[in-house]
């Protein structure tokens, strides 16, 4: 999880100051009795509020100094989870990916919405605990977003900005800046600019 606490810091110390402000205004929904705290009877109304029934266990994993409930900081942890997507559970476990997991390769890969992916802990996969189709690839998490690098960069400049635009409306939606993600390429107009600094957003 402490790996994750340090992505979510370095992700709202990024983030434009009118994001800023939406993350306090989320904490500050959530602190309904507002003593600035935010106790798990709080969390978990908030949760059922936004249909978020993967995350409710996490409030112990958020409560970093164990004292019962969540100050700003550890709140924060939970918006970047929310907001980027990270909300993962391990298909075999159902425990938070707080770390690196395994997907299945064809399923992230494919190109049918109904088709979600297929992700597991380490441990899951290590020990053969789970059940997927056979012969299937898993690859880290790690791994699989360079996967997903190498074919941007082999298309065509037309093609490739096309993708872009997609991946950075997409990118907007979910409240990531070019700062998260440095490197990529930005779609604006036609132009290469993977040598020079990230302009996406």
């Amino acid at each position: 999880m402490e790996e994750i606490r340090r992505t979510a810091g370095a992700y709202y110390e990024n983030l434009p100051d009118e994001e800023k402000r939406n993350a306090r205004f989320s904490f500050n929904e959530m602190d309904k009795n507002k003593d600035g705290k935010i106790n798990r009877d709080e969390y978990v109304e908030y949760l059922k509020k936004e249909n978020n029934t993967v995350l409710p266990s996490l409030f112990t994993a958020l409560d970093k100094d164990g004292n019962g409930t969540l100050d700003f900081d550890e709140a924060i942890v939970l918006y970047y989870i929310m907001q980027s997507g990270r909300a993962i559970i391990c298909q075999s476990c159902k425990t938070f990916l707080a770390g690196a997991y395994f997907t299945c390769s064809q399923c992230f890969f494919n190109d049918d919405d109904s088709v979600s992916t297929f992700d597991v802990c380490c441990d899951c996969y290590g020990g053969k605990k789970f059940r997927h189709n056979d012969g299937h690839i898993f690859c880290d998490n790690y791994t699989l977003l360079r996967q997903s690098r190498s074919p941007i960069q082999a298309a065509p400049i037309k093609k490739r900005t096309k993708v872009l635009n997609i991946i950075k409306k997409g990118m907007q939606v979910a409240g990531i800046t070019s700062s998260d993600i440095g490197g990529m390429i930005t779609g604006d107009d036609g132009v290469d600019s993977s040598k020079s600094n990230c302009s996406i957003m």
